[in-house]
């Protein structure tokens, strides 16, 4: 059954106050102020247009805030993308980009009409961290040509390719990029350690509490903008390299299209819909843990869709929840989507009326943001708390992390997907187990050994556990065989399969099957398989009456 579309703007708005507004639309101004740098760099980084970042912020922001399943959510472009998106327009174009987003789109609101927005939970930590940090490492390594000023034409996408790029443009170094750009990541981490979390956080006026909302990217940005005007420094700017930002939103654009081209690009299409459902659930997590709330995770995946479907057709990127302004709208006051929807025309103000002023915006600046950005969003204490945990989940996350970095995300998160399947089926079957049960257990036994053999079965009977029953199979008694399953929690076909076959060798052998203690999911399957029917009057309650009609049988024959 299709859930029902109902956005959390509809139940934030029910007894919503004047004091409320006017708190979400101070923390959207603040929200728009912190993504106005970092739209233009992950656009930048990802091989488009500042603009695209921007356009991405404004339509993407502003309809998953107003459609969404979370009150704080806040979404736009995020840097997870970015090695995604770089590498899509490197090997099939902006046309084919702008194809394989609104398809995401598509995806992305057919999995919250199905109601798959839970199965998101269901990815292992381990695969999560291990391409969080592999994507930080791609975009750090992505920037170091702005980053130290050097002169490259066109960056590879892949790891190696970087390496080597890099490697050859070395000669090119040039020293005034790098300090403005070492001066600007020093500029933004000072500011974040000695005003941003220093701040008193009861402080909500004054200087303390102005200073505390502005973010050290906005600082180190304003700084070297005036910076490189006022000195006129020779680095590369957005004007000099990008001409500038147009000052108003662009116009619908209608790629060709083809199934063909849906089939060509099914794998960056499956990519950007996993990684866009990933992100914008955990943030949305993230954000309940803030607030105390619970968002729907249907609803914010309908949401994501429609934002992905529609913003590419306008200039955009692909476009997820974001975790840093999320967190900034919570700490600024914002409790409903109103915040979100402020902050993107926030943005669509600054596009109006300060384009022209982004020109002068080097790109040292935006590359030093990057670089702290991807720090930030990296776990790196993962790989230094890995000896807390078993082999398993060292071998998938190291392994996911390097087939990140090295060969390709979609790699990296299959394969991920498939260790963790591997490991959990593994330990599952080992925590199912079969007892045989003796005289020393039953003293009723004593007298029948090799008449009547018992068994009791713990965990789940599935497809990686079915050998427990195989194992029976070679030492059938000559008379009677009881099964006690009470604490049998589940069956799946394989094992039900593997009963089956087990009561036909004892009809076969004629050994009597006793089956005991079946009760709820295992109930239902013996019922929905035949096995009752093929075992018949021998399905008993509990262990002690499937034992006596065994030993009774004996006697009687």
């Amino acid at each position: 059954m299709a859930f029902f579309f109902r956005p959390k703007l509809v139940d934030s708005l029910k007894a919503y106050t004047r004091e409320q507004l006017g708190t979400d639309i101070a923390s959207g101004i603040t929200v728009g102020v912190v993504a106005l740098p970092l739209a233009m760099a992950f656009a930048i980084a990802s091989g488009l247009k500042p603009e695209a970042g921007l356009f991405t912020a404004i339509i993407a922001g502003f309809l998953i805030s107003a459609l969404g399943g979370s009150r704080v959510q806040i979404g736009g472009p995020a840097g997870a993308f970015i090695v995604i998106v770089y590498g899509i327009l490197e090997r099939y174009g902006l046309a084919n980009l702008i194809i394989a987003t609104a398809a995401s789109g598509v995806l992305l609101f057919i999995m919250g009409l199905l109601k798959l927005g839970t199965l998101i939970r269901f990815i292992p930590v381990a695969v999560v961290i291990g391409f969080t940090n592999g994507i930080a490492v791609l975009i750090m390594l992505s920037q170091a040509k702005d980053f130290l000023g050097l002169k490259v034409n066109n960056m590879p996408a892949d790891f190696f390719g970087m390496l080597r790029t890099l490697h050859e443009a070395l000669p090119s170094f040039k020293a005034t990029p790098f300090a403005l750009a070492l001066g600007s990541l020093i500029l933004i981490v000072v500011w974040q350690r000695l005003v941003t979390n220093r701040a008193n956080p009861n402080t909500q006026s004054g200087l303390q509490g102005f200073l505390k909302i502005i973010p050290g990217s906005i600082v180190a940005l304003v700084f070297a903008t005036w910076l490189t005007q006022a000195t006129n420094l020779p680095v590369e700017t957005i004007g000099s390299k990008f001409g500038g930002i147009p000052s108003e939103l662009p116009s619908l654009v209608w790629p060709e299209f083809s199934l063909a081209s849906l089939q060509h690009l099914s794998m960056p299409i499956l990519t950007l819909t996993l990684l866009g459902a990933i992100e914008s659930l955990l943030c949305a997590r993230i954000a309940d843990g803030l607030i105390g709330d619970r968002h729907n995770p249907n609803q914010e995946l309908m949401a994501q869709g429609v934002a992905n479907f529609v913003t590419p057709f306008f200039g955009g990127m692909p476009a997820t929840g974001t975790i840093a302004r999320t967190v900034t709208n919570v700490k600024s006051g914002g409790r409903s989507p109103i915040a979100g929807m402020v902050h993107a025309l926030t943005l669509l103000l600054v596009v109006w009326v300060a384009a022209p002023l982004a020109n002068h915006i080097p790109l040292a600046t935006l590359a030093a943001i990057l670089m702290f950005v991807a720090w930030n969003m990296g776990e790196w204490h993962a790989f230094t708390d890995l000896k807390q945990f078993r082999l398993p989940y060292r071998i998938t996350l190291l392994a996911v992390f390097l087939l990140t970095v090295m060969v390709d995300l979609t790699v990296a998160v299959e394969f991920g997907l498939f260790a963790a399947c591997v490991t959990f089926i593994y330990r599952i079957s080992n925590l199912s187990r079969i007892e045989a049960l003796t005289s020393k257990d039953t003293p009723k036994l004593a007298q029948q050994e090799g008449q009547i053999s018992a068994y009791r079965l713990y965990g789940a009977l599935f497809f990686g556990a079915v050998k427990l029953v195989e194992a029976i199979e070679d030492k059938l008694p000559e008379k009677t065989l009881v099964l006690d399953l009470k604490n049998l929690i589940y069956i799946d076909s394989s094992g039900a399969d593997a009963l089956m076959a087990l009561a036909r060798i004892c009809h076969k052998k004629q050994v009597r099957l006793i089956v005991c203690g079946l009760s709820h999911q295992p109930l239902d399957i013996a019922r929905r398989t035949g096995f009752l029917e093929l075992v018949g009057q021998n399905v008993l309650q509990d262990y002690e009456s499937g034992l006596d009609t065994a030993l009774l049988s004996v006697k009687q024959a």
